[in-house]
């Protein structure tokens, strides 16, 4: 038997064993991609990279950067090149999620490809 905290032990029963073995690698990569997930942000930009913008994994809003020749656009403009820098930045962490975690529920897919 185990204590909390401990690592698995060896049970005797080889059957079991490998299962537990096989268990613990897998999870050993389920936490290696959930780490890279919460590290996870996309990029996109607007109005010839003079909007720049950076999402977390969940979506949210982590950096807007407008250099200050795109005030120039005027707000509907500006307004636009601003969306359109999350929607790319919104796809760019999308495309960065689906890489990580697809492998790990179609084992065919590999480099983003089957």
């Amino acid at each position: 038997m185990t204590t909390p905290g401990d690592p698995l032990r060896q049970t005797g029963d080889p059957e079991i064993d490998r299962a537990l073995s096989r268990l613990m690698a897998e999870t050993a990569g389920f936490e290696e991609v959930r780490r890279q997930v919460e590290e996870t942000k996309g990029r996109g930009e607007g109005a010839n990279g003079q909007i720049t913008v950076e999402v977390l994994a969940t979506g949210s809003l982590r950096t807007l950067r407008i250099d200050p020749r795109a005030m120039r656009l005027g707000s509907e403009a500006l307004a636009e090149a601003i969306l359109e820098a999350v929607r790319q930045a919104e796809e760019d962490a999308s495309s960065r999620m689906t890489a990580l975690t697809q492998p790990l529920v179609d084992p065919s897919w590999e480099n983003g490809r089957r």
